[in-house]
């Protein structure tokens, strides 16, 4: 039997993942990604401890797998978006941690494209708005404060790139002098979707929104299908050449593996934040509504997009929970301790620790919690937390849904659901609840990994089509709404009330 094996590379962890052609999860590994925070509001990662753990988690599940790397048919790597490397083309080290996608150091760089009356030029050629969170402003940054950055790059003895880039550059060459320079830099069009420099019209880079940020096109990878040839691991790697032959960020990816392929299907992502995409088939739509619109996995020469809202922070309350707090010792205990009690008594939690995202857009948010009593206790601050994320959640999918409504579509009809904190069932009922539609878990909730490897069995001939995926897709569990949908929309205010007190000047 062929298999495949996924590379997933996210904020927090490194994991990879060999699936069999059915889409079941054979073997899994595991690293968890060390975070740097120099200063309030960055988030820095080490490229090098990115490489390493990747690579170190697929050597770890091949051998769990029993499998060699001939047992594999391809590779698909799927990849944390907008965190920005920038390495030397000859010497291969990086010139500066990892700039991560939570990082907001870049926002004076973006007020200044608005102030310039560059925005709405941004949006349309992009899907984009223009915000520290794409990679274009921190690729910036770099390069004005790196110390010989900009002389560097001029002379083209840099490369820039997304983590699925800075991956396919080591594994196909990058790591090992004497293969360096075969290495293959190239990206896929949603990774570079994402980045606020390139026009997901044509599929290319756009050279008028690189003059506005002042950046040399040398540094710019190849940009490819998410569905196509990348190249060949090197083989001492994995102990043989294996194809690479697909490639999207993690929420396209997901997206994907959740068989969402035509317009009107979404997916919500639970992960360290919250991440909400609905197709839109091959028709670009700006919001109305604070969303953005993305270029979704692209399988063959048509563009397809997708309507998409993020959550700074979703799972990353429950790290807060137990780091910052203590208020439990591992995540796991979270749903416990929130189930202790019926309600929250009143709080509300806003975890505006990076500002908040779509569709509310503020930078200068912090986060809150209101509605403290002498009787408030940590179970009712875990149960406020857990909500926030699915209020947060709800947010977009309203937005999305005033979007498609005036643009003459349908509201969405259920919300597929995957990522680490779906499994939390309170969490899960919570929204359905909000939402007042069907939330479905899948069988497999590692979609994003298994969007990588469908994309690589599709770039390499083991799947003949987008419908032989949509028949593997498996429900596992559905929940349905159980409050009245005024009682729902009663939260709803409530929540709206808490967000403007987090963004109160």
């Amino acid at each position: 039997m062929p298999y495949l094996l996924a590379l997933d590379q996210g904020t927090s962890s490194s994991r990879s993942i060999v699936f069999d052609q059915g889409g079941s999860i054979v073997a899994m590994a595991q690293q968890e990604l060390p975070q740097i925070y120099p200063q309030p509001g960055w988030v820095e990662h080490d490229p090098m401890a990115i490489w390493q753990t990747q690579l170190a988690t697929a050597r770890a599940a091949l051998t769990k797998a029993g499998l060699g790397a001939r047992d594999i048919h391809a590779i698909g790597i799927t990849n944390q978006r907008e965190t920005t490397v920038v390495w030397n083309r000859r010497t291969g080290q990086p010139i500066h941690h990892a700039i991560v996608w939570q990082d907001r150091r870049a926002e004076p760089a973006c007020a200044q494209l608005r102030a310039d009356g560059k925005a709405h030029l941004i949006q349309a050629k992009t899907g984009l708005l223009v915000d520290a969170y794409f990679s274009g402003t921190k690729l910036q940054w770099l390069l004005n404060h790196v110390p010989g950055a900009r002389t560097q790059a001029l002379a083209g003895e840099l490369a820039f790139g997304t983590v699925d880039s800075w991956l396919l550059w080591q594994l196909t060459g990058g790591c090992d002098d004497s293969t360096r320079a075969q290495a293959h830099h190239a990206t896929d069009v949603s990774n570079a979707s994402r980045t606020m420099l390139f026009n997901v019209h044509t599929n290319q880079w756009d050279d008028e929104l690189l003059q506005w940020l002042n950046i040399p096109a040398s540094l710019m990878p190849t940009v490819l299908p998410s569905s196509a040839n990348f190249g060949s691991t090197k083989a001492d790697l994995l102990g043989a050449p294996i194809r690479i032959g697909g490639m999207a960020g993690d929420q396209q990816s997901a997206l994907f593996g959740q068989a969402c392929f035509s317009a009107g299907m979404a997916k919500n992502t639970y992960g360290t934040g919250c991440f909400m995409l609905m197709h839109t088939g091959d028709t670009f739509q700006l919001s109305q509504n604070g969303l953005l619109t993305t270029s979704a996995a692209q399988v063959g020469k048509t563009p397809e997009f997708a309507m998409e809202g993020s959550v700074f922070v979703g799972g990353a309350v429950v790290q807060w929970l137990r780091d910052g707090l203590g208020a439990v010792h591992s995540s796991s205990e979270v749903q416990a301790l929130a189930e202790s009690v019926p309600d929250t008594g009143g709080v509300m939690l806003v975890p505006a620790f990076t500002g908040l995202g779509a569709p509310y857009w503020n930078p200068e948010a912090r986060g809150t919690i209101t509605g403290i009593t002498r009787g408030t206790t940590m179970a009712h601050i875990a149960r406020a937390a857990l909500e926030s994320i699915a209020f947060q959640s709800a947010a977009l999918l309203h937005a999305m849904g005033r979007d498609a409504i005036a643009q003459g579509g349908q509201p969405v009809r259920e919300l597929r659901v995957d990522g680490g904190a779906c499994a939390n069932n309170l969490l899960m009922q919570m929204q359905a609840d909000l939402l007042g539609i069907p939330v479905v878990r899948p069988a497999v909730i590692e979609t994003t990994a298994l969007g990588a490897a469908y994309l690589a069995g599709l770039g390499t001939g083991l799947y003949s089509s987008t419908q032989e995926l949509s028949s593997q897709w498996r429900e596992e569990r559905r929940f349905e709404p159980t409050v009245p949908r005024d009682q729902a929309q009663a939260r709803m205010a409530d929540w709206e009330h808490a967000v403007r007190q987090a963004t109160a000047q």
